[in-house]
């Protein structure tokens, strides 16, 4: 039995798989959530309601909590401090290649919410990681019902699997602080229309793709491949095989 790992995010797509991931290897593993069940522990991070008693005996936090409201860096600033006032623990937080080239308000929040941890007094660790497989085809899937789903045109995605990401995060939460650790990224830097592609054939859709071009500084970023890590191709699942289950 390892030490006491506290899980925000731990009913989220990542977060739930660290957390199998660690029971199943018989670690003590609780989720911080705002409704009680098994396992959990209830508290919020954004209003700190009964989040004093959540980080308390935790000797390791993994931050993957998202809500793309606007209020992680408050909800990260909550936990930090929480965190400091129950004793040393590790902290873990899982981000996002790119965030200082991409000019995304969450991407934005992402890296103030990484300040945040290393200016937190606390041993840290930090992971970024490229796209999920699950973005990129939650993106066509929006837009299944219409005749024409649009890709963005010159933009690079290098997605990754959910699973091997918890698979590093659990290594990591049982390792010691690290710092910024080496990114993780998928193992094919594809563009957009061909992961639309990939995506219509797996699902037997017969649908157009059109090419967009959007304006503005978020897409010159993507289009000059702020968001991807070719050094880093670590991950060995590609997308054919995440859209086929494997």
């Amino acid at each position: 039995m390892g030490e006491p790992i506290l899980v925000t995010g731990g009913t989220g797509t990542l977060g739930s798989a660290l957390v199998r991931r660690r029971r199943d290897a018989g670690e003590d593993v609780s989720v911080l959530s705002r409704s009680p069940g098994s396992g959990r522990v209830v508290g919020d991070l954004r209003t700190r309601q009964g989040l004093r008693q959540a980080v308390s005996g935790a000797e390791v936090i993994v931050h993957c909590a998202t809500t793309n409201s606007g209020q992680d860096v408050q909800a990260t600033r909550n936990l930090v401090e929480h965190a400091r006032r129950a004793g040393k623990p590790h902290l873990v937080y899982i981000s996002i290649v790119g965030i200082e080239q991409v000019p995304l308000p969450y991407y934005r929040a992402k890296l103030e919410a990484e300040r945040l941890m290393i200016e937190s007094g606390l041993p840290w660790t930090i992971l970024r990681t490229t796209q999920f497989h699950d973005l990129i085809a939650k993106i066509s899937a929006l837009q299944r019902r219409s005749p024409v789903i649009a890709a963005l045109s010159g933009v690079r995605f290098q997605p990754i699997s959910v699973r091997e990401v918890a698979e590093r995060l659990a290594e990591l939460a049982g390792a010691d602080p690290a710092g910024r650790v080496p990114d993780m990224a998928g193992p094919q830097v594809r563009s957009h229309e061909d992961l639309t592609r990939a995506y219509l054939l797996a699902n037997g859709l017969r649908r157009r793709v059109l090419r967009l071009r959007p304006p503005g500084s978020v897409f010159r970023a993507l289009r000059s491949g702020a968001n991807l890590a070719p050094d880093r191709a670590v991950g060995r699942v590609t997308f054919e095989e995440f859209l086929s289950g494997g």
